[in-house]
């Protein structure tokens, strides 16, 4: 495939990601009966993928300083295929779950959260399309363009994957269990 074909199908991925987790947040697709059980313990795993993506990152960061391209790209990859499985994760309680859980309007703390969390949001969704693309030069082993692509996906995506984690812990005591 061409670069050109692969930049347009990471933009339209992105697009159909963020528009198909807007749409299950409005809660407008018919909830499917009962939920499963398995659902309510999703937040707990998207935060356990997410914590685990952070150390992924910051040992990927370390192998690079020290010039293990082996060790860089295997752990990157499976960075990305957390990553995606946080996606789907994610999602998928979104769908399933029949009332979200929210943080209480009267805890002090509600605009430290509220700022974590808009920021979360907001940088997820320019993380995806520059990890993706940094990913794509990466595997192709154009450095230059991976590089400057990855001066701004790499913070992004760390902080994505650690504010997740710290929005989770935040939200903790109000999930159904």
């Amino acid at each position: 495939m061409s670069d050109k074909t692969i930049t347009r199908l990471i933009w339209a991925f992105t697009v159909f990601v963020i528009v198909a987790v807007g749409v299950l947040n409005r809660k407008v697709l018919p909830l499917p009966g009962n939920t499963p059980d398995f659902v309510y313990r999703l937040p707990k795993v998207n935060a356990v993928l997410n914590a685990t993506c952070s150390l992924l990152l910051l040992l990927s960061f370390y192998f690079i300083r020290q010039k293990n391209i082996a060790a860089h790209r295997k752990l990157n990859i499976t960075a990305l295929i957390l990553s995606a499985m946080f996606l789907c994760t994610y999602i998928t309680y979104h769908w399933l779950i029949p009332a979200e859980a929210t943080f209480p309007k009267d805890n002090s703390l509600r605009p430290v959260y509220l700022f974590i969390l808009i920021s979360h949001i907001t940088l997820a969704m320019v993380a995806l399309p520059l990890v993706l693309m940094s990913f794509h030069r990466g595997l192709k082993m154009e450095i230059p363009a991976h590089k400057r692509l990855v001066r701004w996906a790499y913070p992004i995506w760390l902080y994505v994957t650690v504010s997740g984690v710290v929005v989770y812990l935040m939200m903790a005591p109000y999930y159904r269990v």
